[in-house]
């Protein structure tokens, strides 16, 4: 009996037949990583690849990375349960959703290099295929906020054609798909404190610290 992942991919469950199979067939880690490579290239060489991710290391913890033809449509912190963010990815996108590390490497290059302080704005291609109306447009906008600057709630909501959305702004950024990236870090209560964080709070006072330094 099998079972599938998120990534679409099926797996023993049950019995323990899988595990019986492994141990008298045992396989490489290293073969088997070719062969999930070679597998992602004919999945895209065949159109059955709509979405493909990755993890990385950073100093804010693990991160999901995500991309579509059109660019990159996720970014998610361990703490949203890298699953169900692939479950969300299957259901909101398409099903056809496959670990494909080189796919991502452009992206991890550039976060490697933020986090280094030796990038201070990103490049790739971003699909913002997971948020819509007006959080789409707060999310669109939050790149125009500067390296090492910061922008409150209700400046964003002014700034992005409706004042008294400050809530919504507040809500836009609490659900931005695509932290560190589209930098959502970059705005806080008007006061000056830190306000919410999909990444946590920790994550965000990293980011900006980051930042500041630079």
């Amino acid at each position: 009996m099998t079972d599938i992942t998120p990534s679409g991919i099926s797996r023993p469950t049950g019995d323990g037949t899988g595990a019986e199979h492994a141990a008298l067939f045992p396989i490489d880690p290293g073969a088997m990583a070719a062969l999930h490579t070679r597998l992602a290239e004919l999945a895209g060489e065949h159109g059955l690849l709509d979405v493909a991710y990755r993890t990385i290391d950073t100093p804010v913890g693990p991160l999901l990375l995500a991309a579509t033809e059109k660019g990159l449509v996720r970014v998610a912190f361990e703490r949203e349960d890298f699953d169900m963010v692939l479950e969300s990815l299957a259901r909101k996108i398409s099903p056809r959703v496959l670990e494909a590390p080189r796919r991502l490497d452009a992206v991890a290059a550039e976060i490697d290099e933020y986090f280094a302080g030796k990038r201070h704005a990103f490049d790739v291609p971003l699909d913002y295929a997971m948020s819509s109306g007006f959080r789409q447009i707060v999310q669109r906008y939050l790149p125009h906020i500067g390296y090492g600057r910061t922008q409150s709630y209700k400046e964003v909501a002014e700034l992005v054609g409706n004042p008294k959305a400050v809530r919504a702004v507040g809500t836009a950024c609490a659900t931005n798909p695509l932290p560190v990236v589209v930098p959502c870090h970059r705005v806080l209560r008007t006061d000056g404190s830190l306000g919410g964080y999909i990444g946590g709070p920790d994550a965000k006072t990293t980011l900006l610290t980051l930042e500041k330094a630079a």
